[in-house]
């Protein structure tokens, strides 16, 4: 099994296996417009129109939420056989949107009958009584439905004299989201898409008749008086925010202008703006999305429609979080440290003589009883899939090491056996489609909406359309969990092993049991869980135990790439075993050198501990983010310490603060590469735009030159075709993960066992300065159970300070069933960093206490 194919157009890895046809169901035959079709029982009259290219107008249909009516512009007129088998016609037009096709009917469309036509001309009349005529200035102008269908199925004058009624304009339903209520046309897209795919049940219709209009339950906006409106809670009627992670999706089905993003608001017009395809940097998802710029700069990004992945639905991270790869401190060219110990601007010549002199003292120093000996490389876990393997092949070439590791998160050893035994080299082993058809899912170490966007919503429909079964082993609920109306099996931090263990053999744990022996049903296991010793091998057990199958789902988009592509001590690309002599003469072979390091390389943390203890002679760094690292401040005294150290960056960062050069790459934008997704599906893109700033792959090739050695990938195709060559690895794979799960710790009173995850927006880098995208942020909470509160004397919403011997956070209280004993905080939330402020990580004992404050917490 191949790694990688060609180019970048190409597909990278085997087709997967075809599935079996099933047999056809029953049909049925009718005609539109004079031809006869035969379509599947239950097709929609608007869909079978489509698969004969027979155009029919619409709004608020749309092929991924349920039918609707609500616009009525699809009207057709139809016949249809009566109880005496006769054709009788309907006595009014239909709306095809929500019209079955049955055997004998005769459909006609405004391409044959007047009366369509009528009909549409007056459904198009009706919706533009109040709609303003602000096309000029309107964000949709250029792409609005609404502007094409009035010119293809309406009235080429208005007869409307009277005034058009108006509302105060724009209502920020959220800091990224705001809605201009007169141009609504009420096709209820927006509102359907919250409720049936997203869950996220904040904006829905208000009023009556020709007051009625979307928004979110506020009634100094909307207008109430005294009750609320019809169906809403009391909790509704709060004003919140629109608080969803798929907001922007609202705005891109919206098919008027009603719906407008604050970043790109006035800000272009379409028929201003060039795209291009590309995938979402963000997560291991791999979403699809089209990239629109101007003039050299990305102005939005919209969801690209892919039925594998991610549908036509993308997360508000991947949609609004862009500018990053253009901020003020994007660094453009390379920088060397002087004399005086500051960083200045350098010839790319001098920058790379300066590095490759590093590197080789920091080998070779002068004197022999230098202990700092040796080079490292941290590429960091945001890599496309040549970036990564230029990366490990520069180690193992150019600096003659093992010590790589493409994990900048927490690890273990037990973590990179389980990827080199079952991740490595088997791709599309587990896939997004898989998660629609299994009868049970099981998320063991993630919490699939914060971590795993568009797997959430791929789940959420299965659950909704297809009754799937969610459970998760967590210390908690999460709202996410609730809207995949998913079963909680509570484990306090660290004992996720021992609560997998037990499923099939603790009967009060049977009914899961069943869940997962049933064909098709999935484990899915995140990177937390290599926080949790034994986590991996119980996972493993659970797997050949029940049969389920067991797929691996990363956070960041190039943890897939850095396995593939050997980025681990243990590992060489294709999931070659770096202690297997045969892989390394295989590989040795194909890099044309005379041997690859046999002696198994130092982790990430093991990497940072030498550098700390005065062990390594230098460092080579790529997008890494210290936050992001277990023990951050140890990370920083690790890289002041540090003799020599080369970083490769986008922008400005702690770590080229530290740099003795710095070397500048190009951002996701400004070229071409390939994402892997966590099924290991690859997503190649295009350049999107024109930049003489290089990718990781061509800066290391030329950095291996300066080296004296010949790194051969200075083109993508040079990469993807040394990557063809290798392919996968047929010989013996890394042993499974057998390793014991621990005790839990004791917990003293007045102490918690610390349960945390990263939130999708909090505070990481990718996403700084994206200020309407912060605003829609979930504000930091401690959650604790009633029991702990009590036990401390917290009330809910009060500050809760949570301690280590390195720090202090405070925050507010929640009160949320959850085990007692257990506190669980954000990981990386804005200005509340776990690792930063306490130095440990999920399973630690932290000390509890009441807070000095009182803080509105939002859940």
């Amino acid at each position: 099994m191949t790694i990688l194919s060609s180019g970048p157009t190409t597909s990278l890895v085997p087709a997967a296996p075809v599935a079996p046809v099933e047999p056809a169901g029953e049909t049925v035959s009718f005609t539109v417009d004079g031809i006869e079709t035969e379509v599947p029982k239950g097709t929609l009259v608007i869909r079978a129109a489509e698969q004969l290219g027979i155009q029919i107008p619409r709004f608020c249909d749309h092929p991924l939420l349920a039918p609707a009516g609500a616009c009525r512009q699809c009207l057709v007129e139809v016949w249809a056989p009566g109880r005496d088998g006769k054709l009788a016609k309907m006595p009014k037009p239909q709306a095809s949107c929500t019209l079955e096709a049955t055997p004998g009917m005769q459909v006609k469309t405004q391409h044959t009958s007047p009366e369509a036509d009528k009909a549409q001309h007056g459904v198009m009349e009706l919706l533009l009584i109040n709609h303003p005529l602000d096309c000029p200035v309107c964000d949709k102008g250029g792409e609005c439905p609404l502007q094409n269908q009035a010119m293809s199925n309406g009235r080429a004058s208005t007869r409307f004299v009277d005034v058009k009624r108006t509302f105060p304009k724009p209502i920020a339903i959220s800091t990224q989201i705001l809605l201009d209520r007169e141009r609504c046309i009420l096709c209820q897209r927006c509102t359907r898409f919250s409720e049936e795919i997203a869950g996220d049940v904040f904006i829905d219709l208000q009023k009556r008749g020709a007051n009625q209009q979307i928004g979110t339950f506020d009634t100094s906006v909307l207008g109430f008086v005294g009750d609320a409106p019809l169906g809403a809670s009391a909790e509704d009627t709060s004003g919140r925010p629109f608080a969803s992670y798929f907001s922007g999706n609202t705005v891109q089905i919206c098919p008027v202008g009603a719906l407008t993003s604050a970043a790109y608001r006035f800000r272009s017009r379409p028929f201003d703006l060039v795209s291009t395809p590309g995938v979402a940097e963000h997560d291991a998802q791999g979403s699809a999305i089209r990239i629109d710029h101007r003039r050299g700069v990305v102005l939005r990004r919209l969801a690209g429609e892919d039925p594998t992945v991610n549908q036509e639905w993308i997360t508000d991270k991947d949609r609004f979080a862009f500018t990053w790869q253009s901020a003020p401190d994007r660094i453009t060219t390379p920088l060397v440290r002087n004399a005086a110990g500051e960083l200045e601007p350098a010839s790319w010549v001098e920058a790379l003589d300066v590095a490759a002199a590093g590197l080789q003292a920091a080998q070779q120093p002068d004197d022999p009883r230098d202990t700092a000996v040796g080079v490292a490389v941290l590429p960091g876990g945001r890599l496309t899939l040549e970036d990564a393997y230029a990366y490990g092949k520069f180690a193992r070439v150019a600096l003659g090491t093992n010590d790589v590791d493409g994990r900048a998160r927490p690890h273990s050893a037990e973590e990179e056996a389980f990827l080199g035994h079952h991740v490595a080299g088997r791709t599309l082993d587990v896939t997004f489609a898989d998660l629609d058809r299994a009868p049970a899912v099981l998320l063991v170490g993630l919490e699939a909406e914060e971590e795993a966007g568009i797997a959430f919503l791929r789940l959420r429909d299965a659950v909704v359309h297809r009754k799937v079964r969610v459970l998760s082993v967590a210390a908690l609920a999460s709202r996410g969990l609730e809207r995949l109306s998913g079963t909680l099996l509570p484990a306090a931090p660290g004992t996720e092993a021992e609560v997998l263990d037990g499923i099939g053999t603790d009967p009060s744990l049977a009914a899961t049991a069943e869940l997962l022996g049933s064909a098709g049903a999935l484990v899915l296991v995140g990177e937390r869980l290599a926080g949790v010793p034994g986590g991996f091998s119980a996972a493993v057990r659970l797997a050949q135990r029940t049969g389920a199958r067991l797929a691996w789902v990363p956070r960041r988009v190039g943890e897939r790439s850095a396995v593939e592509a050997g980025l681990l001590p243990s590992l060489l690309p294709g999931g070659r075993p770096v202690a297997d002599s045969a892989a390394r003469v295989d590989l040795a072979a194909a890099w044309g050198i005379d041997h690859v390091p046999s002696e198994t390389g130092r982790s990430t943390s093991e990497i940072l501990a030498a550098a700390h203890a005065g062990l390594l002679g230098g460092l080579v760094v790529g997008g890494l983010e210290l936050a992001d690292l277990p023990d951050p401040a140890l990370a920083r005294e690790a890289l002041d310490r540090v003799p020599f150290l080369v970083s490769l960056e986008v922008r400005q960062s702690e770590v080229t603060d530290r740099a003795d050069v710095v070397l500048p790459v190009a951002p996701p934008t400004e070229k071409s590469g390939t994402f892997v997704t966590w099924e290991g599906r690859p997503r190649p893109f295009p350049q999107a735009l024109s930049s003489h700033a290089m990718a990781d792959h061509r800066v290391l090739d030329r950095l291996a030159d300066a080296l004296g050695v010949e790194l051969g990938l200075q083109t993508l195709e040079a990469v993807h075709a040394e990557l063809d060559q290798l392919g996968g690895w047929d010989g013996a794979r890394v042993g499974a993960p057998d390793v014991p799960a621990s005790e839990p710790p004791v917990v003293a009173p007045g102490s918690a066992v610390l349960a945390t995850w990263h939130l999708l927006l909090d505070g990481g880098r990718l996403q700084s300065g994206e200020q309407f995208l912060a605003g829609t942020a979930k504000r930091p909470v401690a959650r604790i159970s009633a029991g702990t509160a009590a036990a401390v004397g917290v009330q809910d919403g009060a500050g809760l300070s949570v301690s280590t011997d390195a720090g202090t956070l405070t925050l507010p209280a929640v009160v949320t069933e959850m085990p007692d004993h257990v506190v669980w905080l954000p990981t990386n939330a804005a200005g509340a960093g776990v690792r930063d402020a306490l130095h440990v990580d999920a399973g630690a004992v932290v000390r509890l206490a009441p807070g000095p404050r009182t803080v509105e917490a939002r859940s």
